[in-house]
């Protein structure tokens, strides 16, 4: 009996669960009151009410909640009240229908719960277009009823989303913190390899899958960020409970930060400490912290205690014995690279601190500023400027809205001229195919079709073992179950159990296996489009704005550098400013980790050197990592009268400055400046009576003084420069 109530528990506590619970809830319901009236014939139209809804629906308060399923309500009844108005003229018809993509997908400026609103409502009016085909014979009456059976199953899902809303306010900050500590703890484990003592080990690939995990804690850092956001608001302050949640988001951050640190290149510390253990006591320790932070994940999510453990300590204590024995040892080159070591078993200390209290979290926060930045706008005016900021064709969202509008007009023509009986199967699939960029509809027009013929081969077989109508009705619910809860992820599985759900539904109403060949005609038609006009609509090539995301990068390391010296000055404080710097840094190289990875999936001619742009990031990453060291060891030191660390400030900043302007314009790389290798070798003649914070500041900025001949070729390189040199592969 206890397994099983620890089984229901962890599926309970999964973040899908709540989602799938609440979507078979609003289903088996409807359902049930359809086969207890006799009438399943409302049945197809409420499920496509729900789905619509539930597709509309983000994460949000209860009053939040219930602003976005009362706006969503209404959309969609305009939406459907035009198609009705409208289906019989062709050209006013296609023309509102490209007008109101076009503008459901600037809404998307206004953030994620417009977004998705206005992609649900295009997604209601092709629902809607379907019953107008469906009923031609039947009267606008047929189609009002199937449309007021659509709003029944979009207002009950969403009735029962404010409730849960209310009823679980905070589980959605309980589970988005537990899978922000699982990816860092995935982080700290990748990271625990590039450790590993190796000569001549692949550390490119380490690297690479370093950065694409770093990706994942970013994305995780800015979801949970928005979900404490929405409850707790912008700068209230946290009262117990809540200061929990506060407590393990600062948490999470510091850890980001700490991990992200690197001291010096690894290729450096693993040729002078090969004879040595204490970088397998590194890596072992940091591995098991990650493994800690996944457990600590765990916790969160079923609301258990949480104990950093004995083992884990004890591979503490064993790093600073080794620590300890290294440092008695006269080997002159191994002292020079110990201090980097000890600065690492710092950062490693803390954060074993930090698991170890992570328990007794639970009281106020005292003098820790709880602001976070709300980038939403939350008035009509701050709206309004949002929306306009996006008109023109410098935007992405612009382009994509063009792009949309005008596939879903070509589909419109070819379903008229190609399968005017059941072909807005065509629409649905451009809304959901198309996508900003080339790369990512490339890769979902390959999941739609692989899905759907999946589901239809699936449904084919179903719909001959089980004919009866029960059977049937169970099976679609899971289907739509099941597409609920792999929509976001596994868009394939998404994409079967959607086409099993609909074909299903309608063969309860006639023959379904007449709609199976139509279907597969229209999504290959629908992808066809989708995959042309992301070809040749305002085609927004990674390759040729590629320079603006790198110049951002070098933007707001800059802008990082100030905050982070200026904290050695005053001393250190987890204040917004400082908070808004390290997030915007890690944003853009998120960004830049995305563009490049969007760039291997466009046809060849449109990429541009791709292997420069790698470089790039990789030496961004290393600029990242010696920045977030000095972060992570902030501290009131004493540089303030120490004239070499502020002409290096000051030479760095311009160096930065001016090779993201030369980015950003796409120009050649401004040369280094004549004090640049001259100011690199003062930090390192480091005075011998200097405290340990101003040895960390003279060594990482020499070291990003080192690295900037490199960012320079790299950049030259990535934005067409034939003539900069080559550029070798760094830490």
């Amino acid at each position: 009996m206890r397994r099983s109530e620890r089984l229901l528990n962890r599926l309970w506590a999964h973040e899908k669960a709540s989602y799938g619970l609440r979507v078979s809830i609003a289903l088996s319901t409807l359902m049930a009151l359809c086969w207890y009236r006799g009438d399943l014939q409302p049945l197809p139209s409420l499920f496509l009410g729900t789905i619509a809804s539930a597709i509309a629906e983000t994460d949000d308060n209860g009053w939040g909640r219930s602003k976005s399923v009362l706006l969503s309500l209404l959309c969609f009844v305009i939406a459907a009240s035009a198609v009705i108005q409208l289906f019989a003229w062709p050209v006013p018809f296609v023309a509102a229908l490209a007008l109101a993509a076009f503008a459901s997908t600037l809404l998307g400026a206004l953030g994620e719960r417009y977004a998705s609103i206005g992609q649900a409502t295009v997604t209601l009016a092709i629902y809607t277009m379907i019953a107008m085909d469906q009923h031609r014979d039947a009267g606008v009456a047929a189609v009002w009823r199937d449309v007021a059976q659509m709003l029944v199953g979009a207002a009950w899902y969403g009735a029962l989303s404010i409730l849960w809303t209310v009823m679980f306010a905070n589980r959605p900050v309980r589970e988005r913190l537990a899978r922000l500590f699982a990816e860092l703890g995935r982080y700290l484990q990748i990271k625990a390899d590039l450790f590993e003592p190796v000569q001549h080990g692949d550390l490119e690939a380490r690297r690479l899958a370093l950065a694409e995990q770093n990706v994942r804690v970013v994305e995780a850092l800015n979801v949970a960020k928005a979900a404490i956001l929405s409850r707790f608001g912008r700068s209230g302050r946290p009262g117990v409970q809540s200061g929990l949640y506060f407590r393990l988001y600062y948490m999470a951050q510091d850890f980001h930060e700490r991990a992200s640190s690197s001291h010096y290149p690894y290729e450096a510390l693993a040729e002078t400490f090969f004879h040595s253990d204490v970088l397998y006591r590194c890596r072992r320790l940091l591995w098991l912290q990650g493994g800690a932070c996944r457990a600590l994940g765990q916790a969160i999510r079923l609301r258990q205690p949480f104990d950093y453990g004995d083992r884990n300590r004890q591979a503490g204590e064993d790093l600073e014995r080794s620590l300890r024995y290294l440092h008695q040892q006269p080997d002159p080159e191994r002292q020079r690279l110990l201090g980097s070591l000890q600065l690492l078993a710092a950062n490693l200390s803390s954060i074993a601190r930090q698991l170890s209290e992570a328990s007794l979290a639970d009281t106020p926060l005292e003098g820790i500023d709880t602001r976070l930045r709300d980038s939403s706008p939350h008035t009509l005016r701050e709206m309004a400027t949002r929306l306009r900021q996006t008109l023109t064709p410098g935007s992405l969202l612009f382009r994509h809205g063009v792009r949309i509008a005008l596939a879903l007009i070509a589909g419109y023509v070819l379903l008229k001229l190609v399968h005017p009986s059941n072909g807005y199967w065509i629409l649905l699939t451009v809304v959901f195919v198309c996508r900003p960029n080339f790369g990512a509809t490339r890769l979902r027009l390959v999941q739609r079709i692989g899905g759907t013929l999946l589901g239809l081969g699936l449904t084919w077989a179903l719909m001959q073992l089980f004919p009866g109508t029960t059977v049937q009705l169970l099976l679609a619910l899971a289907a739509a179950l099941l597409f609920f809860v792999t929509r976001t992820d596994r868009y394939v599985i998404a994409t079967a159990a959607i086409t099993t759900m609909a074909l299903l539904c309608f063969n309860l109403l006639g023959d379904g296996f007449v709609l199976i060949w139509p279907r597969l005609l229209d999504t290959l038609i629908g992808c066809a489009i989708a995959a042309a006009a992301s070809l040749l609509i305002l085609p927004d090539w990674q390759g040729r704005r590629l320079h603006r995301v790198m110049a951002q990068v070098l933007t707001a390391s800059g802008r990082y550098l100030d905050e982070v010296l200026g904290q050695y000055h005053s001393g250190m404080r987890d204040d917004l400013p400082y908070r808004i710097a390290r997030r915007d840094m890690h944003n853009a190289d998120v960004a830049l980790s995305v563009a490049l990875s969007n760039m291997l999936r466009e046809p060849p001619y449109a990429r541009g050197n791709l292997d420069a742009g790698f470089r790039f990031l990789a030496l961004s990453n290393t600029l990242l990592g010696y920045l977030s060291a000095l972060g992570a060891h902030r501290a009131q030191a004493a540089v303030t009268d120490d004239p070499v660390v502020a002409d290096a400030q000051h030479c760095l900043q311009q160096a930065l400055a001016g090779l993201s302007t030369a980015l950003a314009g796409r120009q050649p790389a401004p040369g280094a400046g004549d004090d640049e290798d001259g100011l690199a070798d003062a930090l390192e003649r480091i005075p011998a009576d200097s405290d340990g914070k101003a040895r960390l500041v003279r060594t990482q900025l020499a070291l990003i003084l080192r690295l900037l001949p490199r960012l320079r070729a790299a950049a030259d390189e990535a934005v067409g420069s034939h003539d900069a040199p080559p550029v070798a592969r760094t830490a």
